[in-house]
C-alpha cells in the first residue's frame, strides 16, 4: 500500500459559532498535541496545534457577523497531526481542497460542508475522476424544466407564425402596430427562454 508523503489543505474554511469554537478547543485537547490560543485585535484568535515531533498548525481564525471564520492553507507530514486536522475538519464541516501526497501520485479531494464531492488522481500529466457527487433529483428538475422550455419556445413560435400570417393581411396601421407590439414581445419571450 501507498505511504502517504504530505496532507495539503488549500484555502479550506471553516466557520464556527461560539459554542462550536469551545469544542474546537477541547477536540484538539490531546496527550500528543499542545495547543496555544493567541489572542489578536477585534477578537480574532490563531489557534496553534503542535506535535510531540514539532509540527504544528496554525489556525487564523477572524470574528466576523458572530462566527469564528478560519481561511487555513496548510501543508502536514506528521500523520497524527494531520488526523487531528482531518477530523476538526469534517466535525465542523469545512469547505476546500485537499491534497494527499503520495510518492508516484497524488489524490484529490474536494469538499463542501464536511463531505467529499468529488475525488481525482493525478499521476504525472494524467488525471481521472474517481470518484463525484452527483445530485440526481437536482438534475431530473433541470431536465424537466428544460422540457418546459422547449414546449413554451414552440409555442412561442407557433403564435409567432400566427401572428405574421395575421399581419400579411392586416388592412390598417392600428392593426400593423398592435401586432407589431405583441411580435416584438414574443421576440423579448424567446431570448429570455434562450438563456434558460
Amino acid at each position: 500500500m501507498a505511504q502517504r508523503l504530505a496532507t495539503e489543505y488549500v484555502k479550506a474554511t471553516l466557520k464556527l459559532s461560539e459554542p462550536q469554537m469551545h469544542q474546537f478547543l477541547r477536540m484538539t485537547e490531546d496527550g500528543r498535541i499542545h495547543q496555544r490560543v493567541k489572542v489578536m485585535e477585534n477578537g480574532c484568535q490563531e489557534i496553534v496545534l503542535e506535535d510531540v515531533s514539532g509540527e504544528e498548525v496554525h489556525f487564523p481564525f477572524d470574528r466576523r457577523e458572530g462566527f469564528y471564520i478560519c481561511e487555513l492553507s496548510c501543508r502536514l507530514v506528521n500523520h497524527h497531526l494531520t488526523n487531528v486536522v482531518r477530523k476538526l475538519f469534517m466535525t465542523f464541516k469545512g469547505d476546500g481542497v485537499v491534497h494527499r501526497i503520495y510518492e508516484e501520485f497524488t489524490m484529490t479531494y474536494v469538499y463542501a460542508q464536511g463531505v467529499v464531492r468529488k475525488i481525482v488522481e493525478q499521476t504525472g500529466e494524467n488525471i481521472r475522476v474517481i470518484y463525484e457527487y452527483k445530485n440526481t433529483l437536482l438534475e431530473l428538475q433541470r431536465v424537466f424544466q428544460a422540457r418546459d422550455v422547449e414546449r413554451e419556445i414552440n409555442q412561442v413560435h407557433t403564435e409567432i407564425d400566427s401572428l405574421l400570417d395575421t399581419r400579411m393581411n392586416a388592412s390598417t396601421s392600428e392593426q400593423l402596430q398592435q401586432i407589431d407590439e405583441k411580435l416584438a414581445g414574443h421576440q423579448k419571450r424567446l431570448f429570455e427562454l434562450e438563456a434558460y
